[in-house]
């Protein structure tokens, strides 16, 4: 038996229309939970105590498998990423319905993470029961004390942002690239990570959860631009580096509670084949915050710019250059590369929502979804 933690309140509307809206503005304090006590900014460290114990063997890992579904398999994809950048570790990420049924190759010095937000997702549980009989060391990183996948995994770690009732994933998926990154710095520390970034990195993890409560102030604005193209049935989102999975988890939110059509894919990989969509007014939307590949995003507006595409672009404040090229722009704060992701997805978040809305689309309750997929 366990005490259930959450309050009433948690899973109370609280004056908002939609358990969804709820969820996603109050994204600064379920990611402060996330937060809190697991980071020192004063000390720049990191403590994960779920997973303490096993800091050792994870740093001599050779290899490291991130499984997952949905939502937190484009988690699990910006985890490949920030584990590869800051902790220098090779890594891979698989859906956890395919890995378990193509024969993994799982050699000594493999550690397999599943990612689920119920803890209940049946496919990952099972690819984390296959890597476990396959020897390699299985963790886990979900929301729900006690779930299956906690009990299963070798250590973990809780995601602490309490209770998510809207079917379409939203604070839970932040809280999991918070958790992904605070491992990939404790981790990097562990390895080749210096004492001083490491610090930058944390002190500017803590200031995120008040950087999203500004980003969440454009949301009247973000409500204007999807009643221009809420009647589109075809978009793309596009994105480069840490910003590809953010991408696809844009594109993911607006299939799921509108209806809408939609791709994400890596901006360079548009001109092998998609560019061939982009019709007059197409939406697409780019993740062109400044990062190392920013020039390239900017070519990569121009080529949609001149098929005749309107373009949506998600760009850092102060960022005057790329207004003459888009149509319109959501200007969010620069932080660290590794970090812009938790940024970054906010704005694509309300995009969703509000187009859902102006559809008049159930956005708590999206058609044949369920909140935990407990069946193959």
């Amino acid at each position: 038996m366990h005490e259930v933690e959450w309050s009433l309140e948690q899973i109370e509307l609280a004056g908002y229309d939609h358990f969804m809206a709820k969820e996603i503005f109050e994204q600064p304090e379920s990611l402060a939970n996330t937060l809190r006590g697991r980071i020192d900014t004063r000390e720049g460290t990191v403590v994960l105590g779920g997973i303490s114990d096993f800091m050792r063997d994870l740093c001599r890992a050779k290899r490291i498998i991130f499984t997952a579904q949905g939502t937190a398999w484009h988690a699990g994809l910006v985890g490949e990423y920030l584990f590869e950048d800051i902790a220098k570790i090779p890594c891979e990420t698989e859906y956890a319905s395919e890995f378990r049924y193509r024969n993994p190759l799982i050699e000594d010095g493999t550690v397999v993470i599943a990612v689920s937000q119920s803890g209940e997702t049946i496919d990952t549980l099972e690819a984390l029961r296959e890597a476990k009989d396959k020897g390699a060391q299985a963790l886990g990183i979900v929301n729900v004390v006690g779930s299956t996948i906690a009990r299963e995994s070798d250590a973990g770690v809780y995601l602490h942002c309490g209770p998510e009732i809207g079917v379409a994933s939203t604070k839970a998926f932040v809280s999991q690239l918070a958790v992904l990154t605070m491992m990939a710095i404790a981790l990097g520390r562990r390895r080749f990570l210096s004492k001083s970034d490491a610090h930058d990195l944390i002190r500017a993890l803590a200031d995120v959860p008040e950087q999203i409560r500004g980003v969440l102030e454009h949301s009247d604005e973000i409500r204007a631009m999807c009643e221009k193209y809420k009647d589109r049935e075809n978009w793309l989102f596009l994105g480069r580096g840490y910003e590809y999975p953010i991408a696809l988890e844009g594109a993911l939110k607006l299939k799921e509670i509108s209806y809408i059509h939609a791709e994400g894919m890596p901006a360079a990989e548009m001109k092998h084949g998609p560019i061939a969509l982009i019709t007059e007014g197409m939406p697409v939307v780019f993740l062109a915050t400044r990062g190392d590949q920013y020039e390239k995003v900017v070519s990569n507006i121009e080529e949609v710019r001149s098929r005749g595409g309107c373009i949506i672009a998600v760009v850092s404040e102060g960022d005057g250059d790329i207004e003459r090229l888009v149509d319109h722009t959501i200007a969010v704060p620069t932080v660290p590369e590794p970090l812009q992701t938790i940024i970054n997805v906010i704005p694509l978040q309300l995009l969703a929502y509000h187009t859902a809305v102006l559809r008049g689309c159930p956005v708590d309750k999206p058609r044949n979804l369920a909140k935990s997929v407990t069946v193959e």
